[in-house]
């Protein structure tokens, strides 16, 4: 498993050099396939044409920023996005989940800890569970399938990223069983959460505009409050 890992293919936007230059000579010696855009315009063209498996994009590109970016290869890129700020702005991170990345590092980052968060990211967009567990689950008019990484809802695919997905199957295996924010955090995340970190909220918020749920009074997936997440196995029938 860790070969499989050490041989994914990894762009990095980052306009600033040395920065760069470090954080991709580490991730080489790593074993990782390492590719380098400086210009947010090049971006776009550098993903279709080295095909990444994990995209690290920093907020202040020159050309296209971040932001923009995010939002424009989120609609076809199904990897890890993994976001650089400068700033620790709440902000900055929040907009950046909202756009479609599924972490977040604020500069400066040590190297060490930077490959713990590709790692742990690579690992979870690699697939859902193992061979021996259940592979497609099934409520009414929803249809996910693990293998796969699909979902069809009311005879139409239903277009998540990797992560998404797995939070869907997580709350989906799940079903008619409150799930705590802490379980989704260690379990789906790869992080203990520590009361502040939205990254949950933002893809549940997303999940439920993909699957027609009212964002302000969910019948399919519920906010218990003070407490985590529903996944309804009755409201999927229409």
């Amino acid at each position: 498993m860790e070969y499989l890992l050490m041989s994914k293919r990894i762009l990095i936007a980052e306009d600033d050099t040395r920065l760069a230059k470090l954080i991709s000579d580490y991730l080489r010696q790593q074993q990782f396939e390492v590719f380098w855009e400086a210009d947010g315009n090049r971006v776009l063209p550098a993903v279709k044409r080295h095909e990444p498996d994990l995209l690290i994009l920093d907020v202040m590109l020159p050309g296209r920023d971040g932001f923009d970016l995010c939002r424009a290869i989120r609609g076809s890129f199904r990897g890890p996005i993994l976001m650089f700020t400068a700033r620790e702005s709440d902000i900055d991170q929040v907009l950046g989940l909202e756009l479609g990345a599924d972490d977040y590092v604020v500069k400066p980052v040590e190297p060490r800890v930077l490959l713990a968060r590709v790692q742990a990211l690579l690992r979870r967009s690699g697939g859902v569970g193992n061979a021996n567990a259940q592979q497609q689950l099934n409520f009414g008019s929803l249809k996910l399938n693990a293998r796969a990484q699909t979902v069809e809802f009311r005879g139409e695919p239903v277009v998540l990223t990797s992560h998404e997905f797995e939070l869907f199957w997580y709350l989906a295996e799940r079903a008619g069983s409150v799930v705590t924010r802490e379980s989704i955090h260690r379990d789906v995340i790869g992080r203990e959460y520590d009361g502040l970190d939205r990254t949950v909220d933002m893809r549940v918020s997303h999940l439920r505009r993909k699957v027609f749920d009212d964002q302000k009074q969910p019948t399919r997936l519920k906010t218990v409050w003070g407490k985590g997440y529903l996944f309804v196995p009755d409201a999927w029938n229409d």
